[in-house]
């Protein structure tokens, strides 16, 4: 039997998966690494450390699968940039992670452009994306020279990964983790010249790009005793979309954590952006370019922790489950998780977490289910409006994260979503993305379908009457609507209140004050 060593790279740490051709998990690995933060709103990685820990990662899964992989899969943090010189194979400095903002003021810089970058992108000028970190790494003069002098190459994680495990022999990157870089034109599936003049990125410096299933090249026997192939690669959330099979028009997947992770497959059609979305290159069955809708609700399980930690609602994130059923109703409780501001398709900034329906009979229930319900109304409200931007129809949500194993939250989404909602038996859906890539490139599956068919689902059906799903998001809607009053209204009277007349002023100064006679009662003449 066949088996994949799937290595996920993520901001944290490392996991390594050993994964065989019936689907099993048959090896484990995983290694911490260092976040470094020098400023505030600066984040850091030692790519050398990455490096070493995705070995010592990959060889704890190789040792307790005891068995070598033939070949290996790689995922990413997306975003992260490395630059290092190619002749030493050293870093010229630390990673730049997605989460920094150092380049803030560029990108506010460069708001005139918006329409022009997103039209090639998919897209917008962002401090999360990677061409400004590359632009602000090459203002250093140590870096500048050894570009001037053409020994410069420059990487997402997987393209520095790929480079240190081929000995150099390849520096290469797949589309989904190039369209998350500002410098790729995602409708020629090529690097943008023009786009790299924009942010003075040298276009010599960047990777080939290779299809997401396919040849990058050959490990050093060293690494793991023997030389594997390399034949899967793609960003982490377009390897989460292909590891739930969701490789098809129309097919879309959510990922539950701290915030919610949408993508919506749009097949051949290039997505327009906008409304709070961006448009991403995906993977097709083949592992060739496909393209998505992608977008992020910023709250979605950090709202039942807050519940726990913050409020002392909740001992652990599971009793929400047990709470929202011991109820049959929401009793029009609703909860608006806006603690950050609200983000798609709304757009606040401004708008603070916001809970309406409170009467004396709402108990810690209450809030427990209209958190719970909040994640299923937000994931509808985002697919409905990526369906109609992508014109797509899309008839299951695949989902995964953390608070996928709420079966209460799955039975909901699919009642209020219209549709059946469908969470596989493994949820490690990045690092199994990174094998079905690999093993189809690899000849461990001869189809994409054959990967899936390796996987089980539990599937949520909807149940309630479609007019009571309706009200429920009405209901919905109207607590959104006060979220957004509430941070708007600043406070100013409303046009149905009567203002105060203000008493006139009289004039003081070098004012000539006339005197005339008054009939009233005071006898003596006032002034005007």
């Amino acid at each position: 039997m066949k088996h994949v060593l799937a290595i996920d790279q993520g901001t944290t740490g490392t996991t390594a998966l050993v994964i065989s051709a019936d689907g099993k998990i048959v090896g484990r690995g995983y290694q911490e690494i260092t976040q470094h933060f020098p400023q505030p709103g600066w984040v850091e990685h030692d790519a050398d450390e990455i490096l070493e820990r995705t070995l010592l990662a990959a060889r704890e899964a190789i040792a307790e699968s005891k068995v070598p992989p033939d070949v290996i899969g790689i995922t990413n943090q997306r975003e992260t940039v490395v630059v290092w010189h190619r002749d030493t194979g050293k870093p010229l400095a630390r990673a730049i992670v997605w989460q920094d903002r150092r380049t803030t003021e560029r990108c506010a810089e460069l708001k005139s452009r918006t329409s022009w970058i997103a039209e090639r992108t998919g897209l917008r000028p962002d401090p999360y994306f990677s061409a400004t970190k590359i632009e602000w790494l090459l203002k250093r003069p140590e870096i500048a020279f050894v570009a001037r002098n053409g020994r410069l190459l420059i990487g997402t994680i997987d393209t520095w990964l790929i480079w240190k495990l081929t000995g150099g022999k390849v520096h290469a990157t797949d589309p989904t983790n190039a369209s998350r870089t500002l410098l790729f034109d995602i409708q020629k599936l090529r690097w943008s010249k023009e786009l790299c003049a924009l942010f003075h990125v040298p276009f010599e410096a960047l990777p080939e790009v290779r299809p997401s299933a396919g040849d990058f090249g050959r490990t050093v026997t060293a690494f793991f005793g023997r030389s594997i192939p390399i034949t899967g690669v793609a960003g982490d959330q377009q390897a989460a979309l292909f590891g739930q099979g969701c490789c098809g028009e129309g097919q879309a997947k959510n990922t539950y954590g701290t915030g919610a992770f949408l993508l919506l497959n749009t097949g051949r059609k290039v997505p327009r952006p906008g409304e709070g979305l961006l448009g991403t290159v995906a993977c097709d069955e083949r592992g060739q370019p496909a393209y998505a809708l992608e977008t992020s609700i910023f709250i979605a399980g950090a709202a039942i922790q807050w519940l726990r930690d913050g409020l002392g609602i909740l001992h652990n994130a599971a009793e929400s489950e047990r709470l929202a059923r011991s109820i049959d109703s929401n009793d029009g409780v609703y909860f608006v998780p806006a603690l950050v501001g609200l983000g798609a398709p709304n757009w606040e900034p401004n708008a603070r977490g916001t809970v309406v329906g409170l009467t004396r009979g709402t108990g810690r229930a209450h809030f427990a289910r209209a958190a719970l319900e909040a994640m299923a109304y937000g994931t509808a409200e985002m697919l409905a409006v990526m369906a109609k931007r992508g014109k797509v129809k899309f008839d299951t949500l695949r989902v995964d994260g953390g608070a996928s194993a709420n079966n209460w939250l799955l039975q909901f989404q699919a009642d209020i979503l219209g549709i059946a909602v469908e969470r596989p038996d493994i949820i490690e859906t990045t690092a199994l993305g990174a094998a079905g890539l690999a093993g189809i490139a690899g000849g461990v599956w001869s189809s994409a379908a054959e990967f899936i068919g390796t996987r089980q689902f539990a599937r949520f059906t909807p149940e309630m009457p479609r007019e009571t799903a309706s009200e429920l998001v009405n209901g919905w809607q109207r607590a959104v609507r006060a979220a957004l009053f509430w941070a708007r209204d600043k406070g100013e009277p409303s046009p149905t209140t009567k203002p105060k007349r203000k008493k006139a002023r009289i004039p003081t100064g070098n004012v000539k004050v006339i005197a005339r006679k008054n009939s009233g009662r005071g006898g003596k003449g006032q002034s005007r």
